[in-house]
């Protein structure tokens, strides 16, 4: 069922397999995903309970094969996880979207969290699962910020601009350092955090825009077939992009359009 619709973006309260379906080939620009983890646990808003590993996949099977059918050639995915799936779904993704189309692993450590066992090291990192369609996929190199050490290095200046010299080559400043597949400079948000609207398992802004910025252009379509507090609604059209998002809770829905409505008021 289509929840809400307007030139910028569209929210289905239904289920993400149903949704898919809808969709035409080739028809998105970038897929991210912050999926069910399998934890076992009964959050406020959802069951995060697929039954064993091996249920959990062959529940998420359709749902890629859908996702890598509306995907566009110049696309890409981005599924966000835990330890509990990560290993069974890169098997996965390797079969149905190609082991070559394989990008990256991030490691998205997040710090803030409850982890309270005693008798092992404390789990603090996501695993996001990077994919792309075809090797011509859509890639704005993201850069970390400009240090004064690398400015002091650069302090040659030609018609191209500031750059370093190394063994008699030149090397141009593009901006800060190359981001790594480590991502340790955006933190989870605190229990007390302004930006919280009361959805569990809320990610911060900031990651989404990383990933929508590197590997979307304006204009494009990001779609969030796990939108839940509907960060990734929010980031896309505040970014300029068009949004496709789903969720079968009512309450995410509301949130997400929300979130969207006032973010272009406020503009």
């Amino acid at each position: 069922m289509l929840y809400y619709k307007n030139d910028k973006f569209k929210i289905y309260k239904q289920d993400n397999l149903e949704v898919l379906k809808q969709l035409p080939e080739n028809y998105v620009d970038l897929i991210y995903c912050d999926i069910l983890y399998n934890t076992g646990r009964k959050f406020k808003d959802y069951d995060d309970n697929l039954g064993t590993p091996q249920e959990a996949i062959l529940w998420y099977e359709p749902r890629l094969y859908e996702m890598r059918r509306v995907l566009k050639e110049t696309g890409s995915i981005y599924l966000h996880m835990d330890f509990r799936l990560v290993h069974y779904l890169k098997v996965k993704m390797d079969e149905i979207f190609g082991y070559s189309n394989f990008v990256n692993e991030i490691i998205w450590t997040y710090g803030l969290g409850n982890n309270n066992k005693k008798t092992s090291w404390q789990c603090k990192h996501d695993n996001i699962l990077m994919y792309r369609k075809s090797s011509h996929f859509t890639w704005n190199e993201p850069r970390g910020k400009v240090t004064e050490e690398m400015v002091k290095k650069y302090c040659h200046i030609d018609e191209n601009g500031k750059y370093m010299i190394s063994y008699g080559k030149k090397y141009y400043l593009k901006g800060g350092k190359r981001v790594s597949d480590i991502w340790d400079d955006t933190s989870n948000l605190s229990a007390t955090d302004s930006n919280r609207n009361g959805y569990d398992t809320q990610k911060p802004k900031s990651l989404l825009e990383r990933i929508i910025k590197a590997s979307s252009s304006p204009n494009d379509i990001v779609a969030d077939f796990f939108m839940g507090s509907g960060t990734t609604g929010e980031a896309s059209v505040e970014l300029g992009r068009r949004f496709i998002g789903c969720d079968i809770n009512e309450r995410a829905c509301e949130i997400t359009k929300n979130r969207i409505l006032n973010l272009k008021e406020s503009a």
